[in-house]
């Protein structure tokens, strides 16, 4: 081989490379690419995913703000919530609309008159407050009717200061700023009535309560004396708090009578005992068969042995087999054979009858009825 063979030979070799080094790096390029697009591609389904989950968290807590919505409007448009919060909005506006007028009639007069009106609403506001605290505490009667008083007398001359500033100008508007002053406070005066009524009823319930357990524990004392004085030595016994008087009541009762059981006495433990045996006597005599724990047990235990019932002349020997239907048999002819015939038993063949079978139709040959033991004592 010459030279210029060889050479060409080796141009050939390295085109080959080179067309395999270029299908190489195409084959790359092309894996790359479609790595590229599926990495792009679940990047767009996730993010799909997450936008539909975003939109579904969206809705959720739509739905949860305007159930909370609800939830708030309900509970806000309760009749005492609006009862309560319509009352105090008539206060202010009757606070608001009184307070110009007299502010202008001490302004008139002198300004160091100034604090005057805020004063005057202010005490009759402070008084009708007051009533409602002495409503929470539970103080004396005469206690709130003095406020009421106090509160009536600071928004009487509130109210007649309006009338005569109102009086000038037209005698609708002096009754109406009258009226207006005095408003308030007897809106928050019915308000507090109204409260009062609600407060009286849990009041009476509490005491009614009260009475009827006051009379359980003296009717206690009198009918259990013995009992209620050794639960009393028995609490005061015990470290201040830890033992309750029910309970030492319980446990005092159990010192006396051996039982846990308050109103149980060994006397009344033994009566029901005899009741339930005269019961369970008197069912099993009813049925005519133990019907009690102990008379099943017993018959369990000693059952009563059977008695045959025979007739007078009839025979100890009987068929094997069942009865038949009362008509005589005959041969039947079936495929040319006879029936077998019917067995009979002979001497020795049998177990002898028990002695008190015998004693029984001895008993029944001679004309007296039988009698069959029973396991409870009974004959029947």
């Amino acid at each position: 081989m010459d030279w210029n063979e060889q050479r060409r030979l080796d141009k050939a070799a390295a085109a080959d490379q080179k067309r395999k080094d270029a299908d190489a790096a195409i084959q790359r390029t092309l894996k790359l690419r479609a790595a590229e697009d599926d990495r792009r591609r679940a990047n767009r389904q996730a993010d799909k995913a997450e936008a539909r989950a975003e939109k579904v968290q969206k809705r959720r807590d739509k739905r949860e703000r305007r159930r909370e919505r609800a939830q708030a409007w309900a509970k806000n448009t309760r009749p005492g919530i609006v009862y309560q919060r319509g009352t105090l909005a008539l206060v202010i506006a009757s606070a608001l609309a009184s307070l110009p007028a007299q502010v202008d009639h001490f302004v008139s007069i002198s300004l160091m008159l100034l604090p005057l009106p805020f004063a005057l609403e202010g005490a009759a506001w402070v008084m009708a407050a007051g009533v409602a605290y002495a409503d929470e505490k539970g103080l004396p009667a005469w206690v709130r009717w003095l406020l009421r008083g106090l509160c009536l007398t600071a928004a009487g001359y509130a109210a007649s200061i309006n009338w005569q500033y109102g009086a000038h100008i037209d005698p609708a508007v002096g009754y109406g700023l009258a009226a207006v002053t005095l408003l308030g406070p007897l809106f928050f005066e019915v308000r507090q009535w109204v409260s009062t009524l609600t407060f009286d009823t849990a009041e009476k319930k509490r005491r009614a309560e009260g009475k009827a357990r006051a009379k359980h524990e003296k009717q206690r004392r009198k009918d259990h004396k013995p009992v209620v004085q050794l639960a009393k030595r028995l609490v005061s016994a015990a470290p201040y708090g830890t033992l309750a008087l029910e309970d030492a009541f319980t446990a005092a009762w159990e010192i006396f009578y051996g039982t846990s059981t308050p109103g149980m006495t060994p006397a009344m433990h033994a009566q029901l005992l005899a009741s339930r045996q005269s019961l369970a006597a008197a069912m099993d005599e009813a049925n005519g068969a133990p019907i009690s724990t102990r008379g099943r047990l017993l018959q369990m235990l000693h059952p009563a042995p059977s008695v045959l019932v025979s007739q007078p002349g009839s025979s100890q020997v009987a068929s094997d087999l069942p009865p038949s239907s009362g008509k005589p048999q005959k041969a039947a002819q079936k495929g040319g054979r006879k029936a077998p015939p019917l067995h009979r038993r002979s001497k020795g063949d049998s177990v002898p009858f028990h002695p008190i079978a015998k004693t029984e139709a001895a008993i029944e040959r001679g004309g007296t009825p039988r009698r069959i033991p029973a396991a409870n004592g009974h004959a029947h």
